[in-house]
């Protein structure tokens, strides 16, 4: 469980590791890597400290880190240790087969408890927000694509006093800053969140949002972690949850069940459809052959003809 205190280079805390794998549980307020000579503390310089062996000193870091995640989002963070394995999980990526959920503490009381929450988002142009996204029609918005995530609400509460509310958000796609720019885009930021909050809420110690569930379908086995829940009472006393509608592990299964489901789905389309363009291409070949056969019949019949008139 990660407590309150700031990160160091000792406190790097492994949820899985394998020849091809590490998948640690960042940090909140670290950075993943950085080209800065100033910037010692990073999960890189951290990676390096606890598993000098397994740097690979062919990249620019050291090691090949597999998805992003913010500064000041922590959770589970998958780092490949070989060139192959790099690949493999890109292209889960690439493809949109991982799965991945976060937990978040955001402002007042959600209202709607199961929502997809769609706004398209680009970046902000504007002068002084060009490191923000933004969502479409926001003056200066350049770009936007659509974007998609799912929010479920899990327990309302108090924190140091002020209403909040416990959700569990699930990105549908992969937009820089995605789960931030919706939250806010609803009238409920995330907790601690100094950038989209217009530099308001720097009174927690941290912003709440914490990468929770991370499966990558990998081909010959798939990898599947859960980096904790930072945000209980134990860790944090000025969290007080007043109503749970859900519990974390009853929602993580629901959404790997939902995805399982989804999977099967495409499979079987899969199936169907290489059913039929084989069954097309046997119905061409069937074609084919009937035409060469009258086409060998007229032939024969004209050859049959001139050899009569011959005789």
């Amino acid at each position: 469980m990660m407590a309150t205190e700031p990160a160091s280079l000792d406190n790097l805390s492994v949820l899985y590791h394998s020849d091809d794998y590490i998948v640690v549980d960042k940090h909140w307020d670290i950075r993943i890597d950085s080209k800065m000579w100033y910037e010692k503390l990073t999960v890189q310089a951290q990676l390096r400290h606890h598993f000098p062996q397994l740097a690979d000193h062919s990249t620019y870091y050291g090691f090949r880190f597999c998805h992003q995640l913010d500064f000041s989002t922590s959770g589970a963070l998958c780092v490949a240790l070989n060139k192959a394995a790099a690949g493999q999980a890109y292209r889960c990526f690439k493809d949109r087969t991982v799965t991945k959920a976060y937990l978040a503490i955001v402002r007042g009381w959600v209202e709607v408890e199961i929502q997809t929450l769609d706004f398209s988002i680009g970046k902000n142009t504007s002068e002084g927000k060009t490191h923000m996204m933004c969502i479409e029609g926001t003056e200066g918005c350049e770009n936007p694509k659509p974007c998609q995530t799912g929010l479920m609400v899990l327990e309302y509460g108090l924190y140091d006093g002020d209403p909040v509310t416990k959700v569990l958000l699930q990105p549908l796609t992969g937009r820089t800053h995605q789960l931030r720019v919706h939250c806010s885009a609803i009238g409920h930021p995330i907790l601690g969140d100094f950038t989209y909050s217009c530099g308001a809420d720097d009174a927690p110690y941290r912003m709440m949002l914490h990468a929770h569930l991370l499966h990558i379908p990998l081909e010959h086995q798939p990898l599947l972690v859960c980096a904790g829940d930072p945000f209980v009472p134990k860790v944090d006393p000025k969290w007080l949850p007043q109503r749970s509608l859900r519990t974390v592990s009853a929602t993580v299964a629901a959404i790997l069940e939902n995805r399982a489901q989804e999977d099967r789905r495409i499979k079987e389309e899969e199936k169907e459809r290489v059913r039929k363009e084989e069954e097309r291409r046997r119905g061409n070949r069937k074609q084919n052959r009937e035409v060469e056969t009258e086409e060998q019949k007229r032939l024969c019949q004209a050859w049959l003809s001139e050899w009569s008139g011959d005789s």
